[in-house]
């Protein structure tokens, strides 16, 4: 089961030690101004999208929070520039219509291919 990181951090997003070399980091980008429930929901999503599943024990998950729509909508612009792998989650469904909700990025050995993108984000609270 992938570890979970949490924490406040904007400098370092992942507390304790480092992971060790060779194991995977999968990030996940969710717009923070959701309801609870429906960020939840979109956050599970983007995770089983963009994995290729049966992850390594050792995998760390690290959720990001997007601001809003907006915010999201030009990280995955970001992504799609420097052709980082992705899956990007929109909601069909009433009331949100077609709305960017979540990014999963598909787990990398080394973070800093992601960083460019991940840098500035935030651990979600």
């Amino acid at each position: 089961m992938p570890q979970a990181v949490v924490g406040s951090s904007p400098t370092r997003r992942t507390p304790g030690p480092d992971p060790p070399a060779g194991s995977l980091t999968h990030y996940c980008i969710v717009r923070s101004d959701l309801p609870r429930g429906v960020l939840a929901a979109q956050l599970v999503h983007a995770a089983a999208e963009s994995s290729p599943g049966n992850l390594p024990v050792g995998t760390r998950a690290v959720v990001l929070a997007a601001v809003d729509e907006a915010h999201l909508v030009d990280i995955e612009r970001r992504l799609l520039r420097l052709g980082i792998h992705h899956r990007a989650i929109r909601e069909p469904d009433p009331p949100w219509s077609g709305a960017l909700m979540a990014v999963g990025l598909a787990p990398v050995v080394h973070r800093t291919t992601v960083r460019t993108v991940t840098a500035r984000l935030r651990l979600l609270q």
